[in-house]
């Protein structure tokens, strides 16, 4: 992919992002793209492969989003910045290889699309506009019971446990008293403000770096000390 991305725009920078992801692992993607692109340059064009559809009908796609390009397939991957894009799929043939293989797509149709994007090719010249790309449902948070109630999203390679819980909603959180965070159930320690102010060996929560509430634990592990993955029940309120 990167011989071919250089060999149409030997100018390009390329940056990678994570390969740490695992395979077919689509909303674990959508969340890395939904941290990174705000803090890459206007006009960054972000490739991104993960593609268990790859050979099939799904639509190779290349959007225009704040600023952005994104290429890659129609399977929930951009579902964070649809809203109010552009988005095209990539049909036309002298923006792809020659040869195109029906499971190396990032190669033959990916790559060079994005390629052709950093040269300075007009989005619109890819292939025809499309208006009902695929988007992931992405778990949020509500409100039930005065407690502010969620999922976790993700599991990093730390073993912390990213939630869907935004930490901006805490102050909608009824009462005055401390913040009681617990998974499955189970209590975890209080909000700290860094992971060094979290105890040793016992789970924690903190607002990460992308807004949203992580419980973890200190020089270890909270996925394996809770015994919990994607999909297990947050729920934070205030006590007293």
């Amino acid at each position: 992919m990167k011989g071919v991305l250089l060999s149409i725009c030997p100018s390009a920078r390329l940056v990678d992002l994570t390969h740490d992801l695992f395979p077919r692992d689509i909303r674990g993607a959508a969340l890395a793209l939904d941290a990174a692109v705000p803090f890459f340059p206007e006009g960054t064009v972000h490739l991104a492969v993960v593609d268990p559809g790859v050979g099939s009908e799904r639509r190779p796609l290349a959007v225009r989003a704040r600023g952005h390009y994104l290429v890659g397939p129609d399977n929930g991957l951009f579902s964070g910045f649809l809203e109010g894009a552009a988005v095209v799929a990539l049909t036309a043939p002298e923006y792809r290889l020659a040869a195109v293989s029906r499971t190396f797509h990032g190669r033959d149709v990916f790559a060079p699309a994005a390629a052709y994007l950093a040269a300075g090719v007009p989005l619109e010249r890819l292939g025809p506009r499309v208006t009902d790309p695929v988007r992931l449902a992405v778990p949020g948070s509500r409100v039930e019971d005065g407690a502010l109630v969620g999922e976790v999203l993700d599991v990093d390679r730390f073993g912390n446990l990213l939630t869907s819980i935004d930490g901006a909603r805490l102050d909608a959180l009824p009462g005055s008293g401390a913040v009681r965070v617990e998974v499955a159930g189970r209590a975890v320690g209080g909000l700290v403000e860094a992971f060094a102010d979290g105890p040793v060996d016992a789970a924690a929560a903190i607002v990460g770096s992308t807004g949203r509430i992580e419980v973890f634990v200190r020089d270890g592990s909270a996925e394996r000390r809770l015994g919990v993955g994607r999909g297990a029940p947050v729920r934070i309120r205030r006590i007293g």
